[in-house]
């Protein structure tokens, strides 16, 4: 008895990229969008607590992220407008690109974890609040906002990688709409000199009824 083996048919063999490519479009695009829209709201939320000792009395102090810093918020915006550039982009534009996105999210995680745990705005807000240069707050606390904003990071991070890695099976903005399609010239009818309705309409036209 003959076995025959299925060889794979050519069809299947040449949509895997076509679908690998949509699968990882999708994520990249939810991945970057939503890790830029974490990082940005993760910098507008409280940081750091604490207080400072005014007139015998403990007043209380906040710190929003971006008073920590304005790195991963910058960073997330900078990553944002990677993600949309990458389809104006190809070839070698198209991986510098994604290289950009790719540091965008790892700078954002960066500085997101390293003002996790940074007092130096709260000490600013108590040296403002006391008159004293040289004050520290006291009973400071940290939320988990900065590692909600390192969490955005890494979507973004995540999508440029994988633009790094399946970018050039992405589609880009075709060549089509950056030129508009070019009209046909508009030949000059043919005037009768001997009829006043021609001369009019090709004057009307703009055209010299004489042909000169």
């Amino acid at each position: 008895m003959e076995y025959v083996t299925a060889l794979p048919h050519p069809r299947s063999e040449a949509a895997e990229p076509a679908r690998a490519g949509r699968r990882s479009l999708a994520v990249a695009l939810l991945c970057g969008a939503l890790g830029a829209g974490v990082a940005l709201l993760a910098t507008r939320q409280r940081w750091a607590e604490g207080t400072a000792s005014v007139a015998g009395g403990a007043f209380p102090l906040t710190a929003r992220g971006s008073d920590v810093t304005g790195v991963p918020a910058a960073l997330a915006i900078v990553g944002l407008a990677a993600l949309v550039a990458v389809f104006a982009v190809r070839k070698a534009g198209r991986l510098l690109v994604a290289a950009v996105l790719a540091l965008s999210g790892a700078g954002t995680v960066l500085a997101a974890l390293t003002g996790a745990s940074d007092g130096s705005a709260l000490d600013e807000k108590a040296a403002e609040a006391t008159g004293d240069t040289a004050a520290q707050v006291a009973a400071l606390s940290h939320t988990a906002w900065p590692y909600a904003a390192a969490v955005g990071g890494l979507l973004i991070l995540l999508a440029g990688l994988l633009a790094l890695r399946y970018g050039r099976l992405w589609p880009a903005m075709s060549g089509r709409y950056e030129r508009g399609p070019a009209r046909p010239r508009r030949t000059a009818a043919t005037v009768d000199p001997d009829r006043p309705e021609d001369l009019w309409k090709a004057l009307d036209r703009g055209e010299d009824p004489t042909g000169a």
